[in-house]
């Protein structure tokens, strides 16, 4: 299952990593004899940050052995690639929440573009209560604005925040400007009763092909989707962001299947219509290129970065 919101800066996977059980298993290995003085149990940090964060976490590229760490990396980076343009991760880390864990309202505004949650909790089998992730709706952030939607009305924590909880090898990706926090967990003692989940950011954003076309042909192409995006908005300076676009290159050399497929696109002064002013005349500028013939198709994500 895959699901996104108007922005597409929200997007969600459902079954994403065939091995997944093989992670989980591991986990379960180390902590199956809770007497046991294996040094694979002293891993954990205790993370606590009074008012703002408590959770179990250790890097998860050192936790797994390579044999099952770099098909999961590798996992996440291709499909980073091929639906964001972005070209790696950063050192994941693993997060464990038992009674009392949680993170509070918070952004990650330093760290890459797109944040990332796989989850390797068995969410339908859990005897925990809390552990979802809750993203700030899009409205929130422009409150004022939208007041009109609200009116007659209050309102509650389902329209304030989206609420996504963490099914096992479930993949959440999120535009991390936008605040968000865990839901405190209650009842699990137990780590393996726990929330367990690896999470980190995408980075790295730049254009990726699958077959043929030449990266320098394509870098020669980006200035006309430029300046059909200046035509499209005018001097408005006001988007900050990152719009990732697929299209397919024919054997002939013509564009088509342009769709966007992630977008952390928004206009500073709140102006809804100049990001899909925006969105829209990129698709039709791409449409237009022409490229050298080959003997096969190509099929490419192109990250376009606005800051400023």
């Amino acid at each position: 299952m895959k699901s996104r919101n108007s922005r597409q800066s929200l997007i969600v996977v459902d079954r994403f990593y065939p091995h997944a059980k093989k992670l989980r298993a591991h986990f379960e290995d180390r902590f199956a004899d809770p007497r046991s003085n294996d040094s694979g149990r002293f891993v954990w940090d205790y993370w606590h940050v009074p008012g703002q964060y408590t959770v179990l976490r250790t890097p998860a590229y050192h936790y797994f052995p390579r044999n099952l760490y770099r098909p999961l990396h590798e996992a996440l980076a291709q499909w980073g690639r091929r639906n964001l343009g972005c070209h790696d991760i950063s050192p994941p880390w693993m997060s464990c929440y038992v009674d009392g864990c949680r993170q509070e309202i918070h952004s990650d505004l330093p760290h890459g573009p797109f944040a990332f949650v796989l989850s390797l909790t068995p969410w339908e089998a859990r005897r925990f209560i809390g552990g979802e992730t809750m993203i700030l709706r899009e409205e929130m952030l422009n409150f004022w604005s939208n007041l009109d939607h609200y009116a007659g009305s209050g309102l509650e924590e389902n329209e304030v925040f989206q609420t996504v909880p963490s099914l096992f090898n479930r993949l959440v990706v999120f535009d991390p400007r936008v605040p968000h926090l865990v839901r405190r967990v209650e009842g699990a003692a137990d780590p393996r009763d726990g929330r367990l989940v690896i999470h980190g950011w995408f980075m790295q954003p730049r254009p990726y092909i699958e077959g043929p076309l030449g990266r320098s042909e394509l870098q020669k192409a980006i200035p006309g989707i430029v300046q059909g995006l200046s035509a499209a908005i005018g001097e408005a300076n006001t988007l900050r962001g990152i719009a990732s676009f697929r299209f397919k290159v024919t054997p002939a050399g013509r564009v088509n299947a342009c769709k966007l497929v992630a977008s952390t696109l928004i206009a500073t002064d709140g102006d809804k219509e100049l990001v899909s002013k925006a969105l829209a005349s990129v698709p039709r500028s791409i449409k237009a290129l022409r490229f050298r013939a080959r003997s096969r198709a190509s099929d490419v994500t192109l990250p376009l970065i606005f800051d400023r």
